[in-house]
């Protein structure tokens, strides 16, 4: 049976946009907690999705020849404040995949690292509200040569990235809101071979990725202990196209995916420098992607570098 065959139409969002778009939680470039001046986090963070049914456009399959899709991943997340008001922030991930079907064998490997730079400029409060507002911007790269057109077990899309972010917050005591929105450029990749075709034929191995847009909406419980938000994130590729008929999948393809999720973190009260995360989040809408269901839990040390 040929790769081709065993593929037919099939393509989700992966390892790179699906931990940056799902996987969130405290202290990222994706909430509004900043970490104070002198303040050090650091810790890792276990991810985990997998999905059996997916979109090949806009319609809705199954693909038995894959079984269940599942990719794991471990991302190590440090977190510096500068100041109160301007944090670095890094990640780094190793990732896995695997089907339950078929004859293909999943991928493992270094994914991507990417850094951030978290800036609040506006933090004003009235009465018992605070409404803050955060500029970010960051990078992002493969930290090895994976293998990118081999989705969907492939452990990443090869592209190295440069994200700008806007944020609003509003607390009103310990109950916030959280929107941001986010434009994501992003490079070309390079396949091992020498032609391929989309929707016309090119005589390359240069692939033109299509640029993207990330929104979301968190809103929960900011408590001096426990945080607890609900997320409403969506990630829509701004072109590509749609993975056709008894094709193989595209690195280049339309990748477009809504999801709902949890995040939780708890600091210990008998040793505030420890804390707890855990989340979960399901696909609700997408167009060439996997239905997934993903969780993540992991363990994070604060400390002081002065007092």
């Amino acid at each position: 049976m040929s790769v081709k065959s065993i593929f037919k139409p099939f393509r989700f969002v992966f390892a790179m946009t699906l931990f940056s778009a799902t996987a969130t939680h405290a202290q990222t470039e994706m909430d509004a907690i900043m970490m104070n001046k002198h303040q050090f986090c650091s810790g890792f963070d276990y991810m985990h999705s997998s999905w059996d049914r997916y979109w090949e456009g806009t319609l809705k399959r199954t693909n038995e020849n894959l079984g269940t899709v599942t990719t794991q991943g471990v991302m190590f997340m440090p977190n510096y404040g500068i100041t109160s008001n301007l944090n670095v922030m890094a990640s780094a991930s190793y990732v896995w995949t695997e089907a339950s079907a078929g004859t293909l064998k999943g991928m493992k490997g270094l994914q991507d690292l990417s850094v951030f730079v978290k800036w609040r400029p506006v933090a004003k409060s009235f009465g018992a509200n605070k409404l803050s507002l955060f500029v970010l911007g960051g990078y992002s790269a493969p930290l090895s040569n994976y293998v990118v057109d081999f989705l969907p077990l492939s452990i990443g899309l090869g592209t190295k990235n440069l994200i700008g972010r806007g944020m609003v917050d509003f607390l009103h005591k310990r109950i916030n809101v959280t929107a941001s929105a986010a434009y994501v450029r992003r490079s070309n990749v390079t396949l091992d071979r020498d032609t391929y075709y989309d929707t016309e034929l090119h005589q390359t191995n240069e692939v033109k990725m299509p640029d993207a847009a990330q929104y979301q909406l968190r809103a929960g419980y900011r408590g001096k202990y426990l945080l607890a938000e609900a997320l409403l994130n969506n990630w829509t590729t701004l072109g590509g196209f749609d993975i056709t008929r008894n094709n193989m999948p595209f690195p280049s393809n339309r990748m477009n995916a809504t999801s709902v999720g949890v995040q939780l973190k708890y600091t210990l009260k008998s040793n505030t420098h420890l804390s707890l995360i855990g989340g979960g989040s399901t696909t609700i809408a997408g167009r060439n992607v996997g239905q997934a269901t993903a969780f993540n839990a992991g363990v994070f040390y604060a400390f002081y570098f002065k007092k």
